[in-house]
């Protein structure tokens, strides 16, 4: 048995199985069995491998994740981690895994409020990719995070101490957006990706998202937007004088939420594209706080 041979049975496997990415994945898949990186793979792909106990337990481990992968289980959970703006998350069951899409919310972020002494607040923070990545990347002095979901704030906390140290420096809260936080306290900043998406539009999305992926962390209620309105209603009382606000969106709800943001007082509100050129977050800052 070669490499490419192993290679070639985990691509069928998965291509049977609709993974729409299937080479990708098997080749992923047998790097991690075999403790591999794409030279030695490409150099040695060809060689019969000797029957050892290490070669064999190692088979066995490709063959155990190509039918996990099989059954559309996320490579990320198969795998543990995902890579978000150059950093490594640890992902499971329990948080939405981090996309790219995300990335331009962060680089928005990033490039827009370059004083390192605000205060940034991240609202639905699942695996913290958005709160941890501010504070690594952007050198936030005060920067705060909040879920519903105790088993995402697990996951969040062990992603902050892993890439930022013991000392990480991110407060987290757990409870339903604003009222997970403590009274009195405001913020220069207000991030956030909520759940976004349809309820009725759950149902047909792929498998990996649809049954692997927190529901919580998916259903926006009937039309999508019921956590903007919350989110735009609620932040002017926990925002500073001229505080801003930035939000990913879904393609198709830059309007709607524009609109939600100019109707609670935000002014220069505006739309950012992602790299494949789909409206991707709204941001705006706050006229006036409310009392």
């Amino acid at each position: 048995m070669t490499l490419h041979q192993l290679l070639n049975e985990g691509t069928v496997r998965l291509e049977r199985a609709g993974d729409p990415e299937a080479g990708l994945d098997a080749r992923r898949l047998l790097l991690e069995a075999f403790g591999l990186d794409t030279v030695h793979f490409l150099m040695n792909r060809m060689q019969q491998m000797e029957k050892t106990r290490a070669v064999e337990t190692a088979e066995a481990y490709y063959r155990e994740m190509i039918e996990k992968r099989s059954r559309r289980i996320p490579l990320q959970h198969i795998l543990g981690s995902q890579e978000f703006m150059g950093l490594t998350f640890r992902v499971n069951r329990h948080v939405l895994i981090p996309r790219q899409d995300t990335e331009t919310l962060v680089e928005t972020v990033l490039e827009r409020e370059k004083d390192t002494e605000k205060r940034v607040l991240d609202l639905c923070t699942g695996s913290g990719c958005i709160a941890v990545s501010l504070k690594a990347l952007g050198g936030y002095r005060d920067v705060t995070a909040s879920d519903l979901s105790r088993e995402a704030l697990r996951v969040a906390s062990a992603n902050a101490e892993r890439i930022l140290g013991e000392d990480h420096g991110i407060c987290f809260f757990q409870g339903d957006l604003f009222d997970a936080l403590p009274s009195g306290k405001t913020w220069d900043v207000i991030v956030s990706n909520p759940p976004y998406i349809p309820t009725g539009v759950i149902a047909g999305l792929e498998p990996e998202v649809r049954d692997h992926e927190p529901f919580m962390a998916l259903d926006g209620d009937e039309d999508g937007l019921l956590f903007y309105r919350r989110i735009m209603g609620e932040a002017g009382r926990w925002l500073k004088p001229g505080g801003s606000v930035y939000l990913e969106i879904g393609h198709d709800q830059a309007e709607a939420v524009t609109e939600l943001m100019a109707k609670e007082g935000f002014d220069h509100v505006m739309v950012i594209k992602d790299l494949p050129g789909k409206d991707r977050v709204v941001c705006g800052n706050i006229r006036n706080r409310k009392i």
